[in-house]
């Protein structure tokens, strides 16, 4: 069996610091909103676990705060700086999974991650990473040829592999099958325990209640609520909440 990842060093963040925000965000797209007036922040130390169905503003928001695309409106802070004009230094703290992971096609896994890891100053050991995703069963294949949740594996590995601050992991089990589901999920909260400010969208109401510290319920680019799990569920089940909040008048 391979070995595990080397434990990360704790992040040079503190338990609760406000790690990204956002505040009033804006995003259009010809005639379509996006994102309309979106508020919400996550803190170090934490999941926050954006939930809502497709097309609810979940990647729009995230693309915007790690700055791959530049508001209408509004401000978006990561780590205290605006990524869209953010410093490579800034950039070198940050981990991105987008549900399209812009992998190169032509590329083979274990080339992808170490040309990645040789940008950072502390990455991650690439075969142990691959191993603990089992990368190294498919790593003789090209990008192109793999499939869905193959790609999310590498996808994730990308993300990973810089040891980073913040974590935006844009539906990171789509794909995949539950046992490696389960290892994602091992994997990010790792990632939280060690310190990291983690952002996790999904759709899946099992897997928000499985990871959420704290869950940011969006609905046609807006957020219906924000807060720690036990006050979105206030007593049910998270699905009721969510169709409580996002069903009512204006909804």
């Amino acid at each position: 069996m391979p070995s595990e990842p080397s434990p990360h060093p704790p992040t040079r963040l503190r338990p609760g610091d406000a790690a990204v925000e956002a505040d009033e965000l804006v995003r259009r797209f010809g005639p379509i909103t996006a994102l309309d007036a979106m508020t919400w922040s996550a803190s170090a130390g934490q999941i926050t676990v954006v939930l809502g169905p497709n097309g609810a503003g979940k990647t729009t928001g995230i693309e915007c705060l790690a700055g791959l695309q530049r508001p209408d409106g509004g401000t978006a802070r990561v780590l205290g700086t605006d990524p869209w004009r953010a410093a490579p230094e800034h950039r070198a703290r940050v981990g991105v999974m987008l549900q399209d992971g812009g992998l190169p096609n032509g590329a083979k896994p274990l080339a992808v991650l170490h040309h990645l890891a040789r940008m950072y100053a502390r990455p991650l050991d690439v075969t142990a990473l691959a191993g603990r995703l089992g990368i190294d069963r498919f790593a003789g294949t090209t990008v192109r040829r793999l499939s869905g949740g193959q790609k999310q594996r590498v996808a994730l590995a990308a993300a990973l592999v810089g040891r980073p601050d913040v974590l935006f992991l844009d539906e990171p089990t789509a794909g995949l099958d539950p046992h490696a589901r389960l290892d994602v999920y091992e994997l990010i909260r790792a990632e939280r325990d060690r310190g990291a400010c983690v952002v996790v969208t999904t759709h899946s109401f099992e897997e928000a209640e499985e990871l959420a510290d704290q869950i940011v319920v969006v609905h046609a680019g807006r957020v219906a609520a924000a807060g720690p799990l036990p006050s979105i569920r206030a007593g049910g089940s998270l699905a009721d909440a969510y169709f409580a909040l996002t069903s009512g008048p204006g909804r």
